[in-house]
């Protein structure tokens, strides 16, 4: 069996143009921009590729882009004071404050001064237990992807049995939460489940996000299972020169993909999707601050 690819790249695409249509139909109809605002604190490498791509994609699909880039050694309150005015904004419905933050900065603290309503990276409290309780709130934009791929390439998935590998709070957590949703039997692996293997092989649905390189082989695959590879790690490739690295998931690719019926690539897969749904929850968080209907398929 060779499995399906799910093209994240050419999902995200398809998404990021449904959000300009609808950005174009709040400006058209209500007179209504939806913003988005992003803050950087400090300047980790990482961080400032995903801000720039983060702002880019924003002015492309039609959205207000901000950007506040502190200095690394800004203060607590001086980032709080920031966040507040956004919070204050109404020409602002999405904040982002860009993690990781410097050391000194508590990152529990600035996470939850936002006003949830605006969370668009749905790390607030308030929107964490507003999901474990199946209410409305900001969906994590990673989990989010997830979770419309695999709609997509499932139609329903009531019934099915799915194992999520990890526990972060931004990821492993909310994507369990996510597929009890969508009426799937659901199962939490991590690095103490014992048999993890066997755990595995018995699920219809894996969504690996551990952190762990290539830890998942097409040993642990239940044949036409759906993997849906979160990780992405940098590791040495030496066939390709010394000193140069590649990037792989959470998932040996070739021996899973033998197995399974339908996977992601790593890059390629989920990647695209989490900035796509950042801009769909903006839009979400939009309609919802003006009563607005929300778009069809870009929610949870």
């Amino acid at each position: 069996m060779t499995a399906t690819v799910i093209d994240g790249k050419a999902f995200a695409a398809k998404v990021r143009g449904q959000v300009a249509d609808h950005v174009a139909r709040l400006k058209e109809a209500h007179g209504v921009t939806p913003g988005l605002a992003v803050v950087l604190v400090g300047e980790d490498p990482a961080s400032q590729v995903y801000v720039r791509s983060k702002g880019k994609m924003t002015v492309e699909v039609g959205m207000k882009s901000v950007e506040h880039r502190l200095d690394a050694d800004t203060s607590e309150a001086d980032l709080l004071a920031v966040v507040k005015s956004l919070n204050e904004d109404p020409e602002i419905h999405g904040i982002l404050v860009q993690l990781p933050l410097p050391g000194h900065l508590n990152e529990d603290l600035v996470i939850n001064s936002i006003d949830p309503a605006k969370d668009v990276d749905g790390f607030h409290i308030s929107n964490v237990g507003l999901l474990g309780t199946g209410q409305k709130s900001m969906v994590p934009c990673t989990p989010l992807g997830c979770l419309m791929m695999l709609r997509d390439h499932h139609g329903s998935l009531s019934g099915l049995n799915a194992v999520v590998i990890g526990r972060s709070n931004i990821v492993g957590k909310p994507m369990a939460q996510l597929l009890l949703g969508d009426s799937c039997t659901v199962t939490i692996a991590h690095s103490r489940t014992k048999d993890i293997q066997d755990v595995v092989r018995g699920a219809d649905v894996v969504v690996a996000a551990v952190g762990r390189p290539e830890m998942v082989t097409g040993e642990w695959i239940k044949p036409g299972a759906t993997v849906i590879d979160v990780g992405i790690n940098r590791i040495d490739a030496p066939e390709k020169g010394e000193g140069k690295t590649r990037l792989v998931g959470d998932c040996h690719y070739d021996s899973c993909a033998e197995v399974a019926g339908a996977i992601t690539p790593v890059p390629g897969g989920v990647g695209p999707m989490t900035i796509a749904c950042l801009l769909a929850n903006t839009v979400t968080a939009c309609c919802r601050a003006n009563g607005l209907a929300e778009p069809e398929g870009l929610t949870a």
